[in-house]
């Protein structure tokens, strides 16, 4: 049996290889890749944007994913071969101060991510510490579970943001995080539940998914001070300092879009006279790969209607090419092996 993947040899060059499967060892699990989802993450990796600290080449991208687990090495349940799950990103330690708190993402052990670090899902099959997987139930659409990895993020987010029933909630960017919160925070009966994106196309979904209201950017001006809380997922140069604006005194904010040098900073004298908290999320901690889960097999966040385009592996050049741009037809991009 041939097992393929998409190898990123250096910015700019890839492959597709082909070889035996590769073998789980011990404390690992063998999975067949059902899906892959290629966010703006991975489209750094093959553009060469990536921080050095957080990407090894040659790597094979792919680090949200599902599948069915089809081996197991030495030391794992037997019974888990068949199941289908997802799993964690970050290769955490498990012993150091911040793991034993619970902050598995913000490990000290030192940087190790699958598909940055390690092999990833861009491929038939990707083997994972199986301590990092999340069994899903067996009727899962396992496409839509793919987005589990984001899910996990946005879910983050709001467990850290605290929402309250009742509350102004505001979300910042439409786009796969963005509208991924709107389910999650919509599932708490939130009093308003703004969104603010300059596509009217994702503003229209985030209605569908439960927002009240659907604003421009431009708009916010009008808006400001008017939150509680403000959960930002764009990423923008201006998004961190606008998302401030946007809330209440004593407001929280919390920052979830991967920001690049130059971005515009949160002005200091805003943020101290305001009594705001402003929380960044990098990842997501077990508890809130748990949370997410849960929340998707109660139905409560539903991926699927965020996927617009499915490409199989070989067509990899095509499918990375539609992520970051621009055209807001494009929603999740799937590679499927």
């Amino acid at each position: 049996m041939s097992s393929r993947s998409v190898v990123i040899e250096r910015p700019g060059e890839y492959r597709l290889a082909a070889g035996p499967p590769p073998e789980p060892g011990p404390g690992e699990v063998l999975v067949r890749v059902a899906a892959a989802g290629i966010c703006m993450s991975d489209r750094e990796v093959y553009d060469g944007h990536r921080d050095a600290a957080y990407v090894r080449y040659p790597v094979v991208p792919g680090h949200e994913w599902s599948g069915t687990v089809e081996a197991v090495g030495q030391g794992v349940d037997a019974g888990l071969v068949g199941r289908k799950t997802v799993a964690e990103g970050f290769r955490a330690c498990g012993t150091c101060e911040r793991c034993r708190c619970g902050d598995t993402s913000l490990c000290t052990s030192g940087y190790d991510e699958t598909g940055f670090t390690r092999p990833g899902a861009f491929a038939d099959h990707v083997v994972v510490p199986a301590r990092l997987l999340h069994p899903l139930a067996d009727d899962a659409d396992l496409p839509a579970a793919a987005l589990l990895e984001p899910a996990a993020v946005v879910a983050a987010a709001v467990r850290a943001g605290q929402a309250e029933a009742g509350e102004r909630v505001a979300v910042v960017g439409a786009g796969t995080l963005g509208l991924l919160a709107v389910q999650l925070l919509a599932a708490g009966s939130p009093g308003e539940l703004a969104v603010f994106d300059p596509r009217t196309e994702r503003a229209g979904s985030a209605l569908e998914f439960g927002a009240t209201d659907a604003r421009t950017p431009e708009e916010a001006g009008e808006l400001a001070g008017r939150y509680d809380l403000v959960v930002e997922t764009a990423g923008a140069p201006s998004t961190a300092a606008s998302s401030c604006l946007l809330a209440r005194r004593g407001g929280r904010v919390i920052l979830t879009g991967m920001f690049t040098a130059g971005a515009t900073g949160i002005d200091p004298v805003h943020l101290s006279l305001s009594q705001l908290m402003v929380r960044s999320v990098f990842g997501a901690p077990s508890s809130a790969w748990s949370f997410a889960v849960r929340a998707f097999g109660a139905g409560l966040i539903n991926p699927r209607p965020l996927i617009t385009h499915e490409f199989p592996l070989e067509r990899f050049g095509d499918a990375v090419a539609l992520v970051g741009g621009g055209d807001p037809g494009v929603g999740k991009v799937l590679l499927r092996p």
